[in-house]
């Protein structure tokens, strides 16, 4: 079977670990270059390393706009172009209505917003017509949770930003969609007791959590020409737990 990435230059951020890393390998896998980026470099060098020859690694915060300016210049200068983004870096914390803080705010929204909005707008200048754009959302963006509103108010934002983008790029051709993944084994669950994660998959129709390779085959059909005519929307890939 032919890859499906062959000749792609792929940026995906947030990698060194869970969807990030799932997506990288199997864009790598499928004959992109992969260029990834983590702000520890012993675990951003194990992450290139596990993707194997056809990844790069570049040291930094996302949310340091100076250091997105380095990874463009540094695939600019060896690349010539990005086809496919796809910001994954991501924070989450719980805090119910009442108790939230400014920190825990301008965290969220920086990282899960703000560096999601400049990665894609700094990627513009060198990135390919007809090329893609995934944003990693979530359920929580469709899902009212206790304790989780600014969270969940950031990954709605995302909806909104795949609706207007795909206006604001129709010209050049380059799609944006949406990825949403519902409850998934990643180190965020690494120490839930079992018995809560038993109960988390109760109420999802699959009874499952997901695997990040299985999110990853899901960003790759976006990402790739097998997409070619789906833009502005957001796919999710929850099992159900959001759909019924």
């Amino acid at each position: 079977m032919a890859k499906k990435l062959i000749g792609k230059v792929a940026l995906v951020t947030g990698a060194t670990s869970g969807i990030g890393l799932a997506t990288a390998k199997r864009f790598a896998n499928e004959g992109a270059f992969v260029y990834i980026t983590g702000r520890r470099r012993d675990k951003l060098e194990a992450a290139a390393a596990a993707i194997g020859v056809n990844a790069r690694g570049v040291v930094g915060d996302v949310g340091d706009l100076g250091h997105l300016d380095e990874v463009i210049q540094i695939i600019s200068e060896e690349q010539g172009k990005i086809d496919i983004v796809v910001p994954c870096a991501a924070f989450a914390q719980a805090q119910p209505l009442g108790s939230i803080t400014e920190e825990s705010f301008d965290a969220t929204f920086g990282i899960n917003v703000r560096a999601t909005m400049f990665t894609v707008q700094k990627a513009l200048p060198i990135m390919a017509d007809g090329g893609s754009i995934v944003l990693m959302g979530s359920i929580a963006g469709a899902k009212g949770n206790a304790g989780r509103s600014v969270y969940s108010a950031s990954k709605a934002t995302l909806r909104s930003f795949a609706r207007s983008w795909t206006m604001d790029l129709k010209a050049r051709r380059i799609r944006v969609n949406v990825l949403s993944p519902g409850p998934t084994e990643t180190a965020s669950f690494a120490n839930t007791p079992a018995e809560a994660k038993a109960r988390l998959a109760a109420q999802i129709p699959m009874e499952r959590l997901a695997r990040p390779d299985e999110i990853a085959n899901a960003v790759l059909f976006l990402a790739s020409d097998e997409a070619s005519f789906v833009t502005g929307i957001e796919m999710f890939a929850d099992g159900g737990f959001a759909q019924v």
